[in-house]
């Protein structure tokens, strides 16, 4: 984790666990190098609205798969992208494979909307990357809501609509 960060979750008097381990890309490998961490395991997409421009940090179990048709028509937007690695690091300067909700401590202007599934945000524990891959931040449900919260970004908290694990029609 980045002194920077640690300094912000210090000022904010944000309280965790910081657990290392070898570098994840993916939901599998995360299962495998930190599964044995207790707390709810975030998926974290940024989408961007092909016609606006307007990004969206979305944070949802990592054992679930967003249903990215039914969220565009929650969003009202007509069509949506996964963002590029260059909106990545110019709105919360993060690279893929480290999105995470603390990302959201470097969207200093406010261009990223916070979007976060009910059950996420309602959760106990919370485990998500600290912008880094070869780390894992394990925060009580209060006090992420606490460090959200302190970030000052437009967020919503919802029912976000999922696909069936096999389903390959989401479009």
């Amino acid at each position: 984790m980045e002194d920077s960060l640690k300094s912000w979750l210090a000022d904010h008097k944000i309280k965790y666990i910081l657990h290392t381990h070898p570098a994840v890309f993916t939901v599998p490998e995360a299962k495998e190098h930190c599964g044995h961490i207790p707390g709810t395991h975030c998926k974290n997409l940024v989408l961007k609205n092909k016609k606006s421009g307007q990004l969206y940090l979305v944070t949802i179990p990592h054992e679930k798969r967003l249903n990215l048709n039914l969220f565009r028509k929650m969003i009202s937007a007509p069509k949506i992208r996964f963002a590029i690695p260059e909106d990545l690091l110019e709105n919360l300067s993060i690279t893929p494979g480290a999105v995470s909700p603390i990302g959201l401590v470097n969207d200093i202007h406010d261009k990223v909307i916070f979007i976060i599934d009910k059950s996420v945000w309602n959760a106990d524990e919370i485990c998500c990357h600290p912008n880094v891959n070869t780390e894992t931040l394990q925060i009580s449900g209060p006090e992420f809501q606490k460090l959200i919260k302190a970030t000052e970004t437009t967020m919503e908290i919802k029912s976000l609509p999922y696909s069936e694990p096999n389903n390959t029609n989401e479009k």
